[in-house]
């Protein structure tokens, strides 16, 4: 997706290292190292996503949220932060934010995270979701095989899309666990209950004529592509 991304966050070295990465996908991404940079940026361009670090040295990216809420601006918000408390996860999602990343964090994890969110928001509910030969209505949770209905589980459908989502992206468990789980995000999603809902759309997709697109990537997670 061609996106134009704000990284706020007043560790040089990682955001340096965030842009490159989001950049590799062919991503715009602009940095901002303090709460006046990010509201400058935020005051000039319009952003799909910003990414922002709660603690910034002359401000808080809660209150950046607060900001860039009073402003309605409909750009997706990840919060990424060294703080792991539920609180601060709390207070960061009731103030807005679509999403909570904890440092440190792999960088193919927040690449996903950006990519789903932006794909929850264009979809919204309108669209047909593709991918070759599956098709996907994200509203009423239909997924057709040419002319043929699917019937799958709610998780699976939701396994699905997210997968579509981010085709040909290496996906962690543990984003696979907060994306399908987001109501119960500070539960430990097990292996096992993530290996079993893909075990079993794997097998239904295969037994349907869908090509075998789901690949276990050995002691990381999952890619969906070809």
């Amino acid at each position: 997706m061609n996106l134009n991304i704000l990284v706020v966050e007043d560790e040089r070295h990682l955001s340096e290292s965030i842009l490159q990465y989001l950049a590799q996908g062919g991503m715009k991404c602009r940095p901002a190292f303090t709460y006046t940079e990010a509201v400058s940026q935020i005051s000039a361009n319009v952003y799909d996503c910003i990414v922002i670090d709660i603690g910034l040295p002359d401000g808080s990216g809660i209150d950046l949220i607060k900001y860039i809420k009073r402003k309605k601006l409909g750009s997706g918000l990840i919060i990424i932060s060294a703080k792991n408390s539920l609180e601060d996860k709390l207070e960061g999602l009731n103030t807005g934010a679509d999403d909570f990343l904890t440092k440190p964090f792999h960088l193919s994890e927040l690449n996903a995270r950006v990519n789903a969110l932006m794909r929850r928001k264009k979809f919204d509910g309108k669209n047909t979701l593709e991918y070759n030969e599956i098709k996907v209505n994200p509203e009423d949770k239909n997924v057709r095989i040419g002319e043929k209905k699917l019937n799958l589980t709610t998780k699976e459908i939701e396994l699905l899309i997210y997968f579509i989502s981010n085709a040909d992206k290496i996906l962690t468990k543990d984003a696979i666990a907060y994306n399908l789980w987001k109501n119960n995000a500070d539960l430990a999603i097990s292996s096992d209950i993530i290996y079993t809902h893909i075990k079993n759309l794997r097998k239904k997709l295969i037994e349907n004529g869908v090509k075998d697109y789901i690949q276990a990537i050995y002691g990381i997670g999952y890619k969906f592509g070809e």
